[in-house]
């Protein structure tokens, strides 16, 4: 009932997309819609529910069982009578049976199936905790690049603007008869290309819109925008990366998932030690019977279901001796499972650390980068304007010009991908160091 109601809340959701497109997404909204609607977050989640249905299935192994059964049988021509004679005879038989088992021991199978579907909820609850980190990183990186390639296309833009005013002031001067022809087709030259790097920008731009829809699982990116992220120009970062590695094993949902795995798999070898013990049940049952002869006298439907009335009452004992191995290949499968959690423990760890001390370095170097390209910037910017002027006087050629705007260009892209490796890394270090 709970998935459905999940199921049922998806769909409403969805339904409001359309009408939410009015309005730029945030990436937690991004986010959340994400984690709501992410294929492999639903699957996680429909797993809990099976979940679910096994722990309650464990629970029912402590309960009885009672069954009731009924024949009905005609037998026709020749038969033996009573005086050992044979004639030909129909009879009729009619029987009912009411059985009652109670486990009274199990070999603590069931006990130790219930414990184990216990821990199989816990496990499957970080799983699905999982699925919601992984698909929020990856929104995450989906989100920041659509920003990056916005500002990439602002870059490529100014460089088309300062292209073409370029292009007007040689025109300009030919007719002033002060630069020669060339200069003009060397202009006319780098706003081509400038128009190229705007529609590969535009292009880039849409791609990533594409790539975020599709994690969002959304049918298209028509009137699809998204907000900007704060960034006051400096982030903070953890003391060491080992601090954030050391954060990540205790509240890592990928990490406490496998180690819970490991838990499951000790779970699994004790319930198939469990085939070494004997069981115990309780058996009970009554029933009756109603039998005729033709032609012969035959004892009423009720006194006959009054005489044949039966009662039974029985303890059973099943004790195994030998099995064909069946409980020590049971066991020996456990026990290698066991063995497969811990190296994919092992493996999920040795992956957080890279992870982890990868993106601190990125970071760190990200803000240098930027924080140099600031400067460079700012000083590319004023090295143009310099060049500007003295171009307009006649003391700078188009060559030197093109290179001082080239200079310019270039320090104000390598600023916007530092910017935005920056976030991006420093926002997984954070995802990585938080409490849960």
């Amino acid at each position: 009932m709970k998935l459905l109601r999940t199921i049922a809340a998806s769909a409403m959701l969805t339904l409001a997309v359309s009408a939410s497109y009015a309005e730029a997404w945030s990436l937690d909204s991004c986010i959340n819609y994400a984690v709501t609607h992410n294929l492999d977050v639903r699957s996680a989640q429909f797993d809990r529910y099976k979940g679910d249905l096994s722990l309650t299935e464990a629970k029912d192994r402590f309960l009885p069982t009672l069954s009731a059964s009924a024949s009905q049988s005609w037998d026709f021509g020749r038969g033996l009578t009573a005086q050992n004679t044979y004639a030909n005879r129909n009879t009729s038989a009619l029987g009912w049976h009411v059985s009652f088992s109670l486990p009274l021991f199990q070999g603590l199978s069931a006990l130790r199936q219930l414990r184990q579907a216990q821990a199989n909820i816990h496990t499957l609850d970080l799983q699905v905790a999982y699925a919601k980190d992984e698909v929020t990183l990856g929104i995450m990186a989906y989100y920041l690049q659509v920003l990056y390639n916005s500002e990439i296309l602002a870059v490529r833009r100014e460089e088309l603007r300062l292209s073409e005013t370029q292009l007007r002031r040689q025109e300009t001067l030919l007719e002033a008869g002060k630069v020669p022809e060339v200069d003009v087709l060397q202009a006319k030259a780098e706003v081509a290309s400038g128009e190229v790097n705007v529609v590969n920008a535009e292009n880039d731009y849409r791609l990533a819109l594409v790539d975020l829809t599709r994690a969002l699982e959304l049918g298209d990116t028509d009137g699809f925008d998204i907000q900007t992220v704060d960034f006051d120009g400096d982030i903070s970062l953890p003391p060491s990366a080992d601090v954030v590695y050391r954060n990540a094993l205790s509240n890592n949902n990928g990490i406490l998932a496998a180690r819970s795995a490991i838990g499951l798999a000790d779970h699994a070898i004790s319930v198939a030690r469990s085939g070494y013990l004997p069981r115990l049940s309780l058996n009970a049952g009554i029933g009756s019977s109603y039998y005729t002869l033709s032609g012969s006298d035959n004892i009423s439907f009720a006194r006959q279901m009054r005489d044949n009335f039966s009662k039974s009452i029985g303890i059973s004992l099943n004790v195994p001796i030998f099995d064909a191995f069946s409980t020590r290949n049971q066991v020996r499968q456990a026990r290698a499972q066991r063995l497969s959690a811990e190296l994919e423990l092992e493996r999920r760890e040795m992956d957080l650390l890279k992870t982890i001390r990868q993106a601190y370095c990125q970071t760190e170097g990200a803000r240098t980068r930027y924080q140099a390209g600031v400067v460079a910037v700012e000083s590319a910017k004023a090295a143009l304007d310099a060049m500007t002027e003295k171009y307009n006087y006649g003391r700078a050629n188009a060559t030197e010009w093109e290179q001082a705007r080239s200079s310019y260009i270039t320090t104000l892209s390598q600023q916007v991908q530092a910017k935005y490796e920056m976030i991006l890394r420093s926002r997984i270090i954070g995802f990585y160091n938080r409490e849960n």
